[in-house]
């Protein structure tokens, strides 16, 4: 190489270099931008997810797909052991999206003529398949035909669920190009990243799991969510996917599970909307060494409803701390009501009421908001027994304001980040406690831009 070439060839290096360097700097300053304009964490967030325990029978993972979001996971599957069995729940929307019916029908059908090959869930964020017709229930056959291919099962044993924005088409090509290398890293040890490629607006993954004694058989209940707006009963706009090894009847466990998602799922509210995409699916794999609780009757299914009870409740509490914008956490224990369906119906009223959540949000102890969303929840209450405290301070009583009561001492109770608010309203033995957050101009901002 003669030395006019050699010193070309160096000079190109070295700007090729200096490209590099300014290509890594600029890297750099986005990534600093990004991370500037990012969503605050919910101040509620724990400082790091729980270290769940595998169960056995479980196989998880997750990638990026680019559905929507870049640089971020985006799709998880999750394969469960031949002889599996499953139950879930879902929103009563009359716009339920195309993966919600598919769960619908294909439960229904396991339910009526289970096999025994294994079971699987394919889960997409970014985009949630509702409103897209025809194309919709095209995209979900698509992907449950490559999915029933990566996990050598039918394609009618696997569940999917979407999440995301309505209306716009599902890009399935860029879920199914990636299944086949999810089957190939599954892994017992899935749940983190799972409950991470799950979120959209979430500021932090959600999970909870708990392991209870059934007869001397330890039994392992876990999994994870994910759901910050569009927060409302019917089961909100919410993905939530709990695994178990019990070995259980798919109908005893459909039934413990509809129980369970009153108190704890559909007792939540962060907006008062209610999404088309809500899901709630519970797999039991059986691997526990215990026989199988087939019957309604068998005293082990108290704890094993109890156990699963706690899961789902921590699961819902945790949506409401990442509820969009939140700043505070109320629990609205309503008590005295005719029913426990009126009572929860009473403590909802109280909660979606943007009067009640804004005087929250503003930290004002407008206890007579209270009062009117008792009055126009439809339910009985008896004006003038009525009784309301914030945390131990007795406000009112018998319909009339307490006469210990001082605005001083309602107004530093409402600083606190988590509060407690009991109403009592008369006329029965019903109870029911929902919890909400508060309603602050940093919701607006989130879904002013959510399609932006």
């Amino acid at each position: 190489m003669d030395k006019g070439k050699s010193e070309d060839r160096a000079a190109k290096i070295k700007q090729l270099a200096a490209m590099k360097r300014r290509q890594a700097k600029l890297a750099a300053e986005i990534a600093a931008l990004e991370a500037e304009m990012a969503p605050p964490i919910s101040p509620f967030a724990p400082d790091m997810f729980p270290d769940l325990p595998s169960v056995d029978g479980l196989l998880l993972a997750s990638a990026a797909a680019g559905v929507r979001y870049k640089g971020r996971s985006d799709v998880m599957l999750a394969e469960l052991a031949a002889g599996s069995v499953m139950a879930g729940t879902f929103t009563r929307s009359a716009t339920r999206a195309a993966p919600v019916l598919w769960c619908e029908e294909r439960l229904a059908a396991l339910a009526a003529k289970p096999n025994r090959r294994k079971l699987g869930i394919v889960v997409n964020s970014g985009n949630a398949n509702a409103f897209t017709g025809r194309h919709g229930a095209d995209a979900v056959e698509a992907v449950m035909k490559a999915a029933g291919k990566a996990l050598g099962t039918p394609k009618g044993n696997v569940f999917m669920a979407s999440t995301g924005v309505i209306g716009e088409p599902l890009p399935s090509e860029k879920v199914t190009r990636k299944l086949e290398a999810l089957a190939k890293k599954l892994s017992p040890k899935g749940q983190k990243g799972a409950a991470k490629a799950i979120m959209t607006t979430d500021t932090f993954p959600k999970g909870a799991s708990t392991v209870t004694d059934l007869d001397g058989v330890p039994v392992t209940i876990s999994g994870f969510a994910k759901g910050s707006g569009m927060i409302a009963p019917d089961m909100a706009t919410m993905l939530v996917f709990l695994f178990t090894d019990a070995k259980i009847d798919q109908g005893v466990l459909q039934d413990t599970l509809a129980g369970l998602t009153d108190e704890t799922f559909n007792s939540i509210t962060v907006d008062s909307d209610t999404s088309t995409s809500d899901t709630l699916l519970v797999g039991a794999t059986g691997k526990a060494k215990m026989a199988p609780i087939a019957d309604r009757r068998d005293p082990r299914l108290r704890a094993f409803r109890a156990a699963l009870g706690d899961v789902m409740r921590d699961l819902a509490i945790q949506v409401v701390k990442d509820g969009e914008g939140a700043s505070k956490i109320v629990a609205i224990t309503v008590t005295g009501a005719k029913s426990s369906r009126a009572a929860r119906k009473i403590g909802l009223t109280i909660a979606n009421s943007p009067l009640v959540k804004t005087a929250i949000a503003g930290e004002d102890p407008n206890w007579g908001r209270i009062v009117m969303a008792v009055g126009k929840s439809g339910e009985a209450a008896d004006r003038d027994k009525l009784s309301i405290r914030f945390g131990k301070i007795q406000v009112a009583e018998e319909g009339w304001v307490s006469p210990s009561y001082s605005e001083e001492l309602g107004a530093a109770y409402m600083k606190r980040a988590e509060l407690d608010i009991g109403v009592d309203v008369g006329v029965g033995a019903g109870r029911a406690t929902v919890w909400t957050c508060d309603l602050t101009h940093r919701y607006i901002e989130i879904n002013a831009d959510y399609r932006s």
